[in-house]
């Protein structure tokens, strides 16, 4: 067996308690975004996004945040991939940031639904070109014979549009993720952790703040 799962690591003694909490739970997590980019943590935007298919199977991939406001959580993807068509067809997904290095992490549950056109198109333009030209050559979730199918494709669509500016595919956009909870996790030892969750009832609501059991 390995040694990490016999393993028990004691998170410390830092704790989160609600007066510790700004009343707006996007700022909190502003709050903490920062202190995770303060700390060096790889990635500190990654996220884990978890949607359900029509049957009912759930799905877990991560995906980098590229905005987080007053009105919801948002990322980039290709909507005819496999997360992009389980978002539409049921939007309830769940976000999760794992921010191990500092013993936190943050849960997101709320809807998500693809933007404007207008809105991607500024996300796009922001893009490094490299991965525009990836995002036309993938069909994201899809089986491909081999690695170097791929790479054809990225070298056939660099002379393609060797003379200009690479528009945005029909099917690439932004999705934005309105949250109906937020819930901060902070550890503590002997598994004794701090949960202080954010919920209401939908967007027009106010938030109220509970503590919940680790």
């Amino acid at each position: 067996m390995s040694e990490s799962l016999r393993r028990h690591s004691d998170y410390g003694q830092v704790g989160l308690d609600e007066a510790d909490l700004s009343r707006d739970p996007v700022e909190q997590f502003l709050e903490w975004l920062r202190d995770a980019e303060s700390a060096e943590v790889f990635e500190p935007n990654a996220m884990v996004l978890s949607t359900v298919a029509a049957d009912g199977a759930p799905s877990s991939r991560t995906v980098l945040l590229r905005a987080a406001e007053p009105s919801g959580f948002e990322f980039v993807t290709t909507l005819s991939s496999r997360k992009g068509t389980e978002l539409q067809a049921r939007p309830a997904v769940s976000l999760l940031f794992p921010w191990y290095a500092l013993r936190r992490q943050v849960i997101v549950l709320g809807d998500a639904h693809p933007i404007t056109a207008e809105e991607s198109d500024t996300y796009w333009v922001d893009r490094p070109r490299g991965s525009q030209i990836s995002a036309w050559a993938s069909e994201q979730s899809r089986p491909i014979a081999s690695r170097a199918e791929l790479e054809r494709r990225v070298a056939a669509l660099e002379e393609r549009f060797a003379d200009g500016a690479v528009p945005r595919p029909s099917a690439w956009g932004a999705v934005r993720v309105v949250p109906r909870s937020i819930e901060f996790w902070q550890g503590r030892s002997s598994r004794l952790h701090d949960r202080l969750r954010f919920e209401r009832a939908d967007a027009a609501s106010p938030w109220s703040v509970q503590r919940y059991q680790p």
